[in-house]
C-alpha cells in the first residue's frame, strides 16, 4: 500500500522521526537501506519505504511518501504523527 503525508519537518527530520519510530528501538523493524531522502526497513514479513522530498519553496511543506506491506497500521500511526 502506499501512502503520502505533507509535514513541517524537515526531510531530514522527518526521516530521522521514521528512524526513531520504525527502527529497532521503534517498531523493531531492521534498516536495510538508508541514504539522504529514502530509508527502507524489512521485519516481519512486510517491509516500509519512506522517501522525503522537500517542498518546492519555503511556504511548500516537506511531502513524506510511505510504502508498506504487513505494516500499514504502524504507517498510518506514524503519518498522524508528523502530519503537518
Amino acid at each position: 500500500m502506499r501512502y503520502e503525508v505533507k509535514t513541517q519537518l524537515t526531510p531530514a527530520e522527518a526521516l530521522r522521526r521514521a528512524i526513531k519510530y520504525f527502527g529497532p528501538q521503534g517498531v523493531g523493524l531492521e534498516i536495510t537501506d538508508l541514504n539522504q531522502a529514502c530509508l527502507i526497513f524489512q521485519g516481519g514479513g512486510g517491509h516500509v519505504a519512506v522517501t522525503a522530498c522537500p517542498g518546492k519553496d519555503a511556504k511548500e511543506k516537506t511531502r513524506v511518501e510511505l510504502e508498506t506491506r504487513e505494516w500499514d497500521y504502524a504507517v498510518r500511526q506514524f503519518m498522524v504523527e508528523v502530519h503537518a
